[in-house]
């Protein structure tokens, strides 16, 4: 299922926990580029990995 990110939207990518919470930068058809907190800057093919989005209510709070 390919869903719609929108620039800001905090996402996981489930076949990697280990780079932590990503934020998503910019977003052109498949193409999510996310600033992830553990491995930096990637881009994403949605069309192969599907990102969770995460709900910011949810999240931990330090």
């Amino acid at each position: 299922m390919q869903l719609d990110h929108v620039p800001g939207d905090l996402v996981l990518n489930p076949n990697q926990p280990d780079w932590g919470l990503g934020q998503v930068q910019s977003a052109i058809g498949t193409k999510v580029t996310v600033n992830f907190e553990n491995i930096g800057k990637i881009v994403v093919n949605t069309a192969i990995i599907e990102l969770e989005i995460m709900d910011r209510d949810e999240l931990p709070r330090d």
